[in-house]
């Protein structure tokens, strides 16, 4: 969530030294009590620095690359990692927190309500305009958005495959 090493390793000692310090041999849900209580730090962290554009672009380790991969295959997974570092870190952050944990970790959004101590609808209306705005964004810098209609049960629900010019 903040892509910066340094970053990472203070805050992760921050939530241990804070997990430390409490009393977690009460809670029900360790896992889900752990992820609240470091994804409030990283957004805590994130509210205090300036320069998140600066640094998110410097630290692209995050992103995580095959073993040996052809080097066109590197610069070009680079240039899409920095191309869509670049369109996360226009977003704000309780919106960035969402996505990322929705589709970067994969959590459902009862978890994401649970860690970010948001109600349910909350979680969905963040979701609901991150997407939107990501649209957007794409759009604003010449990434042409293909939209297919399904029928899913009874719904029409949209997909979107993202493409570069």
């Amino acid at each position: 969530m903040v892509h910066d090493a340094a970053d990472a390793e203070d805050l992760c000692q921050e939530v241990f030294i804070t997990l430390f310090r409490s009393q977690w041999e009460n809670i029900d849900h360790l896992k889900a009590w752990i992820m609240k209580i470091t994804v409030n730090t990283c957004l805590n962290h994130l509210k205090r620095r300036n320069s998140l554009q600066q640094k998110l672009m410097a630290n692209l380790y995050v992103f995580k690359e095959n073993p040996e991969p052809h080097v066109e295959g590197l610069v070009e997974q680079k240039e899409t990692k920095l191309e869509w570092a670049g369109y996360m870190s226009r977003l704000p952050v309780k919106i960035r927190a969402v996505l990322t944990l929705r589709y970067m970790h994969e959590f459902s959004l009862a978890e994401i309500s649970g860690m970010l101590d948001i109600p349910l609808g909350t979680v969905k209306s963040r979701q609901h305009k991150g997407l939107r705005l990501m649209k957007k964004i794409l759009e604003e810098t010449g990434v042409q958005i293909i939209a297919k209609e399904e029928e899913q049960y009874g719904q029409h629900r949209s997909t979107a495959k993202a493409s570069l010019k």
